[in-house]
């Protein structure tokens, strides 16, 4: 195969490829020598440059098909990709979540342009080996589209994918979805069919992690936010629909009542994920464009965490709004690992209401495991601002909401197989207070201070005659 073409222009095919471009376009992709290895050499790379730049690793350990990873290297970059300011972010994933567009079925699709019915991953696909003690190359980046066997919806989720031979794959399904629609196919005896998905726009992987209800179809929120319907192709194995557009698709079905060892693999907690007795793909066909481009998220690394926060944020809003539409605005942290802490920012109406508040975000997403609630002059992107509300405007003994033995991360070390304690904050200025006592230092001026016009340009000879040296 040749190398893949990225032509520099506009991204609005909405194509991993033209995301690519437009990255290209603001200098924004950095391309790594030839033949590093897909064992931990790739990883460390996209490690290290994972705050700044996507990465495209071509020729990995002299395999034809390139790699990209860091994706979505920053906060802002999540907006770049949907087309909207880095404000309106949350707001028009919310809006996207509301008014889906449902799929466009074709019949003649890129990614079908090669087709493997004798499939071997491990020759077909270059994929790295990530974390030290990842038990063995993982595809981290694909979409997992499910069919409800019962109604023929779709699912789109993320999972984590051993590869444990050449058509093999041990599978992490966590209570969401995708296995509610295994439990059905396994009661019937039958396998679930799916498709893993590799190589699309960051949109489609931001949509697939969607808090949705069962039986709402990420795709439609993908389109959503492309501003247009997914066109989507028959698998040729299954009946799955995916994207027309992908980079590559491997066709295949969860066994029935079939467990194999998967894991150690290293989480976004930051920890490794244990090795136990799972699910296991059987891999039917694997299809893919000419010359594919294979994406690969290091586990653990920011594009983990960012892909996770972002949907989740937006979904938490729109759902702490039905409620309480007195809340602004929500943040997943990085320390809490873009999943576990949530800071929520309201214009507070009564001093009971944070802590309803705190209860209504518990019930938004049982990974939520510590909420913070500030009022409306904390700024919630920054840990700093948040740490100094709850030093500043919290009493334990008043503020504290504590609820033991609720369901959470099953990934949490801390947890105890999932069940975990949950914790609140009511870090806003009590309305019965004096207003005074809590009013914020501020200089006039600070923010229109002009620094290039009040600082010398060359201040040696001043500080020459000042300090006498």
């Amino acid at each position: 195969m040749r190398a893949p073409v990225i032509a520099t222009g506009s991204n609005s095919k909405g194509d991993l490829r033209a995301w690519l471009a437009q990255l290209v376009g603001e200098g924004r992709l950095a391309v790594a020598t030839e033949n590093l290895s897909l064992r931990h050499e790739l990883a460390a790379v996209a490690k290290r440059l994972e705050r700044e730049q996507a990465v495209l690793f071509p020729k990995p350990d002299g395999h034809a098909v390139a790699v990209v990873a860091n994706l979505l290297a920053d906060r802002s970059w999540v907006a770049d990709a949907i087309g909207v300011p880095e404000r309106e972010l949350l707001s028009r994933f919310e809006h996207a979540a509301r008014h889906p567009l449902p799929c466009v079925e074709v019949t003649d699709a890129p990614v079908q342009a090669v087709v493997h019915r004798k499939p071997d991953l491990t020759k077909i696909l270059p994929i790295p080996v990530h974390n030290e003690l990842d038990s063995g190359p993982y595809i981290t980046a694909g979409l997992m589209i499910a069919r409800n066997p019962r109604t023929g919806v779709q699912n789109v989720s993320i999972h984590r994918c051993q590869v444990s031979g050449p058509d093999r794959i041990g599978v992490l399904l966590l209570p969401r979805h995708t296995q509610a629609y295994y439990r059905m196919a396994e009661e019937a005896g039958d396998g679930l069919e799916i498709a893993l998905v590799v190589g699309v726009h960051p949109i489609y992987l931001l949509a697939s992690q969607a808090i949705a209800a069962l039986d709402e179809d990420e795709m439609g929120i993908a389109g959503a936010l492309l501003g247009r319907p997914v066109d989507v192709v028959k698998c040729k194995t299954n009946n799955v629909r995916v994207p027309a557009d992908a980079e590559i698709v491997i066709e295949g079905r969860i066994l029935p009542k079939v467990r194999e060892l998967e894991g150690p693999f290293g989480e976004f907690p930051q920890y490794y994920g244990n090795r136990a007795e799972r699910e296991v793909i059987a891999v039917d066909a694997i299809t893919h464009r000419e010359n594919p481009i294979f994406h690969t998220i290091t586990g653990g690394g920011y594009e983990h965490l960012i892909l996770g926060a972002v949907p989740r944020e937006a979904t938490l809003l729109q759902h702490l709004k039905r409620s309480f539409p007195n809340v602004l605005d929500v943040r997943l942290t990085r320390g809490g690992t873009c999943r576990y802490h949530l800071a929520i920012k309201i214009d507070k109406r009564s001093d009971g209401e944070p802590k309803n508040i705190i209860m209504g975000a518990f019930a938004g997403h049982y990974d939520v495991k510590q909420v913070v609630v500030v009022d409306r002059d904390v700024d919630i992107s920054d840990s700093v601002e948040i740490e100094w509300a709850v030093a500043t405007r919290f009493q334990a003994d008043r503020d504290l909401v504590l609820v033991a033995g609720a369901q959470g991360s099953r990934l949490d070390p801390s947890a105890a197989n999932g069940i975990s304690a949950k914790l609140g904050f009511d870090a806003t200025v009590p309305l019965t207070k004096d207003a005074s006592a809590f009013k914020r230092i501020h200089v006039p001026g600070e923010e229109s201070v002009d620094l290039a016009a009040v600082l010398q340009a060359d201040s040696k000879e001043t500080l020459v005659k000042l300090l006498g040296a």
